[in-house]
């Protein structure tokens, strides 16, 4: 295969440089089959030994986001009951059952089985890459994302994930945003406040 060019301007404009965080949201409807081509896409960014253990839930019904709501803080609730969809990024501790397809010419299960923090590690630094590749994968494909951490895990925990495995790590509002709802954009750091070369 022959090596990638580089993006055109208009891809990294829509992935990075003209992509912003939405707090409101048009009331186009986000289709299940975007949700499913969002995830088949985002399932191919590399994650540590690929165990690709981050795990979705997609609130989009009423009843499921009265569940949610109280879980959040007073700041995201109205933004995210009235966003079209509610991703709830997790993360999950046993990731390792999964290493005999993902990861199989290496015993993954004998190396995390019996080490719950080892697991969690990895759990919880590959999910939060997978929660990226998520979000740049949303915007590929012409989705808006308000990504927030803003909300009581343990309670989400308890009400979606009750007797498993998974654990959340973010949520993401996703819809089409309302650009008239954006402030003027943040400054960023230069490279030279965030990076050396040696």
């Amino acid at each position: 295969m022959e090596r990638a060019h580089p993006l055109p301007v208009a891809a990294l404009e829509q992935l990075f440089l003209d992509a912003r965080t939405y707090n409101r949201f048009t009331e186009r409807e986000v289709d299940d089959a975007t949700l499913h081509r969002m995830v088949d896409l985002m399932k191919w960014g590399p994650t540590a030994m690929n165990a690709c253990p981050a795990r979705f839930v997609f609130i989009k019904s009423a009843a499921a986001k009265a569940r949610l709501g109280p879980a959040l803080s007073p700041g995201n609730h109205d933004k995210t009951m009235a966003a079209p969809c509610v991703a709830i990024i997790a993360y999950d501790l046993e990731f390792y059952h999964r290493l005999p397809l993902l990861f199989p010419h290496v015993d993954g299960e004998a190396l995390f089985a019996n080490k719950p923090d080892d697991a969690r590690a990895v759990a919880f630094r590959s999910g939060t890459l997978q929660a990226a590749y998520f979000i740049l994968a949303a915007r590929a494909l012409g989705l808006d994302c308000g990504p927030m951490g803003g909300f009581d895990n343990a309670q989400v925990d308890a009400t979606f994930f009750a007797g498993s495995s998974w654990r959340s790590n973010i949520l993401v509002n996703l819809g089409y945003g309302d650009p008239a709802s954006l402030r003027p954009r943040n400054a960023r750091l230069a490279f030279d406040q965030c990076a050396r070369i040696e």
